[in-house]
């Protein structure tokens, strides 16, 4: 007869050790990827640029060091910009930057929304100098 009734410390599998060295290297052979949250302003762009006859088609690559989000003119050219988290780089410069076709970082930041922001159309004051 039992003085007490089974509880979770009577199974087999409640004291697991988990060697912190080999979670972490686990944790490191995954890809870097975008959040949801992340992946649906990045979106909510491309589909404002598509409505805009600007952009055409994406790419998303989740590699090792960092995610990449390419946007294309057409879908045989070469990447027109790169959004790129590249989570080496937050604690620094910051995760997000913005890249150009030639290479040219338009914008760097520790926010998605504010490096996104290089998009957005600014109104220019036009001088009317004859």
């Amino acid at each position: 007869m039992m003085d007490r009734a089974p509880g979770p410390e009577d199974r087999e599998d409640s004291g697991i050790l988990i060697r912190l060295h080999e979670a972490r290297r686990e944790r490191q052979d995954l890809p870097v990827t975008f959040h949801r949250r992340e992946l649906d302003q990045i979106l909510r762009l491309y589909g404002r640029m598509v409505a805009a006859n600007e952009w055409r088609d994406y790419a998303i690559d989740h590699l090792q060091d960092r995610a990449v989000f390419s946007v294309f003119r057409r879908t045989s050219e070469t990447p027109l910009y790169r959004i790129i988290k590249d989570p080496s780089l937050a604690r620094r410069q910051g995760a997000w930057s913005v890249v150009a076709a030639g290479g040219q970082i338009l914008k760097r930041g520790h926010e998605l929304a504010r490096v996104l922001s290089v998009f957005d159309k600014s109104l220019k004051l036009v001088s009317g100098r004859s």
